[in-house]
């Protein structure tokens, strides 16, 4: 089992296994030309799922953020916060999970909500936050239901600005009022370069994407 100390370099040790984190020269969405790239459809199979929803149990569990249920926003977020709930429920907390249609259902049980009613403090789990529309469209569905955005769980938080002087993360905390939390963030990343001789190389030209393209911690 995973502790509060080591979670976050076996989680990302465990994405470079399955090639979701790498090294390099990638080109980004903002044009920028990143030394490291997370792609996190890569977790692709049963058992990195069930590995992946371990850690972002040992994430919530270690954040101290209050929540009674998860949720999950169509489409990438229904695996994760099924994953999710399992790890929870393997560590002690059987949690309700639900997630939503994009379309609401006008037959059967019908509705946008699939799994358990949305009450309480809810948390919300995706992959990464980029643009926050996720965020945004998840905040309003729980608000909608009389239930309360207790945070966000990702995977990992470049912890780079947007357009403007806040990262992605840092806008949805401000916006909202709830906390952001990450399995790893990139002071995580660097610490595995720095650990690990392989991948010492990347270091330098991490610490200059950071200083060029970060925000304060």
């Amino acid at each position: 089992m995973s502790s509060p100390d080591t979670f976050r370099q076996e989680f990302l040790r465990f994405a470079l296994e399955c090639d979701v984190l790498r090294f390099g020269e990638f080109k980004t969405k903002s044009g920028r030309l990143s030394p490291y790239f997370f792609n996190s459809g890569l977790f692709n199979t049963g058992e990195s799922l069930l590995r992946l929803g371990r850690y972002y149990a040992d994430a919530a569990i270690a954040s101290d953020v209050a929540f009674d249920m998860t949720f999950g926003p169509a489409y990438k977020g229904i695996p994760l916060v099924s994953a999710l709930a399992i790890g929870l429920a393997e560590k002690g907390h059987n949690l309700p999970y639900s997630f939503n249609r994009k379309e609401a259902k006008d037959h059967g049980e019908g509705g946008l909500i699939v799994g358990a009613p949305l009450k309480g403090r809810v948390l919300i789990v995706d992959d990464v936050i980029t643009a926050g529309t996720s965020v945004r469209e998840s905040v309003a569905i729980i608000r909608a239901a009389g239930a309360t955005p207790a945070g966000v769980l990702i995977m990992i938080d470049r912890m780079e600005r947007g357009t403007g002087t806040l990262s992605a993360v840092q806008e949805v905390e401000a916006q909202f009022g709830i906390p952001v939390i990450a399995i790893a963030a990139l002071p995580d990343v660097l610490s595995l370069v720095s650990a690990t001789a392989a991948l010492a190389e990347h270091k330098h030209k991490i610490e200059v994407y950071r200083e060029t393209y970060g925000v304060v911690d």
